[in-house]
Order: C-alpha cells, then structure tokens, then sequence
C-alpha cells in the first residue's frame, strides 16, 4: 500500500515510518526534515508545507492512506503560528487526502484537546474539550484541528483520530534536543534530578504504542472517532526515579509540593520567557495539577490496543541511550 506521512521525521514519525517498512508499505514520508536513521527504499521523502494546498496535493497524490502527525507544540497561551499548523495545517491535509482519494486518514491529536482541569478524575473521550480562551494556544488549537478536520470529514473523507497521553520512549534522534518528557528521562538515567516535585502524575505512553495505535485505528477505527491512547498514570516523582533506578542512578531524594511551583509562576514565567524558555509557565505545570486518570478503553475494545508496562518502556529506554551514546553525553 501507498500511504503519505506528514512529520515523517519527528518523534512518532520515525518511529512510524520503522513500523510501516517492516510490513512492506511503500512510504511518501513528507517533512521539510529528513531522518537518516530510517532507511529503506520503500521510502521516499518528500518536502511538504501543511500550510500550502498545492504543495499537500502533489505530496499526497496517489496515497490510499494518510497519517497525518504534524503538530506545532508550543506552551505559549498565544502562537498564531501554532494555531494556523495545528488548525488550518489539519484542514489543508485533509482536503489533499479526499482530492487524493485517500480510502482513509489518521490524525493524530493529543490528550490535551480535552480540557483536563474540568474532567474531574478521570478523562474519557466524552470528557470536556479544550475550548475556554484561558487554555493554553496547543491545547485549543489542537481540539480546534479536530473541528476542522470533521469538515472534511463531511465533505466525504473517511477518518479517525487518536489522542495520545504524554509521549516518550525509544527511539528519539531528534535535534538539536529530545522530547521534552524524554529529556526528563534521560536527565535522571544520568542521576542529574536531585529534586523533583511530588503529589502530581501523568499518563505516560510508551512511542511504540502511540504507533501501534495509530495503526490499529486506520485498520478498525469508526470514522470521525477519538481514541485515546494512554499508557500507565505515575506520579512524576515516581517517573523520573523509575528511569534513575534502571540506569543505575540514584533518583530524587526530596520531594517538594507541585504547589510551591504553581505559587512561583506570576513571577517566573516573565523571567523564563525572556530566556526564551517555557518550562516554568501555566501551560506546562496546568496538566501535572489536574492529574487526571485516563481512560483508554475505548481504545482498548474498539482497536485491540494493548500499551506495554512502564518498567519495559524504562528499561528499552536506558537500552537505546547507551547504544546510541546518549546517556553519556
């Protein structure tokens, strides 16, 4: 099969693009980037701008199905840029996937196009979206791509979505840095996290199970359907003195109250922005206070997803830094 990937060369990109050579699709991997750690002749990259129609329909031509994993992420409460790629970006590509016609698409969203400060304590795919002007511009934008995409979706396109919780795992060739939850992890492999802060969790998900997620909504997925593709909920402290322990490092000895962050944000979002930093800002410590438990489910029935224990994502984890000179380093 002929399939079209956009963000070939990010994150859940190469990691798909592995899984799709392994069962011998032929592969239109369209990024302006390019990942020379996946190699085979059954792919062909291709440059792609989701903001350019034109460019999206000669990329896509002759594709019988679409992953569509770009996505703008940014902790910004404004970012016209993000919100044009992770809206309008969604729209274009769906439209080059009908005019193509592309017997399927799977967009991949993410968990927080729902809004996890009114789930309550557990989200599900019927929870509250993120619609309220005071979420950050990534959340917003990403259930407002959803509403854009269900358009197209009108118009004839059959499609579904998935909605994953916090990514990480190997593999991650990412430059000039890993993801931001892969960065945490690497961080305590080395034994660098001294403190961290506790009474907080998340729903992490191994990359190979967001793949095989993905995967399994273009073959079973209801069209115009969400699926969240969490993994295991950890507290943070917990997390971070998980991937410690497998390298051998010794993890967080104090913990201190997500709180006292929370109290500090007035005062260090303004000093972090102008260090061109968003770490310490209300986007990143917002999900981390609600700790919501989510529910995969649906996912689980619907598609047969079936996500792998953390403690085996940690240990895979670990693997590849030392194989591939990253935990040294």
């Amino acid at each position: 099969m002929k399939i079209g990937v956009t963000g070939a060369a990010g994150f859940v990109g190469t990691n798909l693009l592995t899984a799709l050579v392994a069962e011998g699709h032929q592969i239109t991997a369209i990024d302006r980037a390019r990942c020379d750690r996946v190699r085979s002749d059954l792919i062909t990259w291709v440059d792609g701008d989701v903001l350019d129609p034109e460019s999206m329909r000669r990329a896509l031509d002759g594709c019988e199905l679409v992953y569509h994993l770009v996505g703008m992420i940014t902790l910004k409460m404004q970012d016209p840029l993000a919100w044009r790629v992770n809206t309008e970006g969604v729209r274009i590509v769906a439209e080059a996937a009908l005019a193509a016609g592309a017997r399927r698409l799977v967009h991949l969203s993410s968990v927080h196009s729902f809004d996890q400060d009114r789930c309550g304590s557990t989200l599900s795919e019927t929870s509250p979206r993120s619609e309220e002007p005071t979420i950050p511009v990534y959340d917003r934008s990403k259930w407002a791509g959803e509403q854009e995409l269900r358009k197209v979706i009108a118009a004839g396109l059959d499609a579904t979505i998935v909605n994953p919780t916090g990514i990480w795992g190997a593999a991650d060739y990412l430059t000039p840095r890993i993801s931001r939850i892969n960065q945490i992890a690497r961080d305590a492999a080395r034994g660098r996290v001294p403190a961290f802060p506790s009474g907080s969790g998340f729903d992490f998900v191994d990359v190979r199970d967001v793949v095989a997620g993905a995967m399994l909504a273009a073959e079973k997925g209801g069209t115009g359907e969400n699926y969240l593709l969490g993994g295991e909920y950890r507290p943070m402290i917990e997390f971070v003195r998980l991937n410690a322990r497998v390298a051998g490092r010794r993890g967080p000895v104090i913990g201190f109250p997500i709180g006292i962050m929370n109290s500090l944000i007035p005062v260090m979002e303004p000093i972090g922005a102008m260090f061109g930093s968003d770490v310490l800002s209300r986007a990143a410590i917002g999900p981390l206070l609600a700790s919501p438990r989510v529910d995969s489910g649906k996912a689980r029935r619907e598609l047969g997803y079936d996500p792998r224990p953390m403690d085996t994502s940690a240990r895979d984890f670990v693997s590849f830094l030392v194989n591939t000179g990253q935990l040294g380093t």
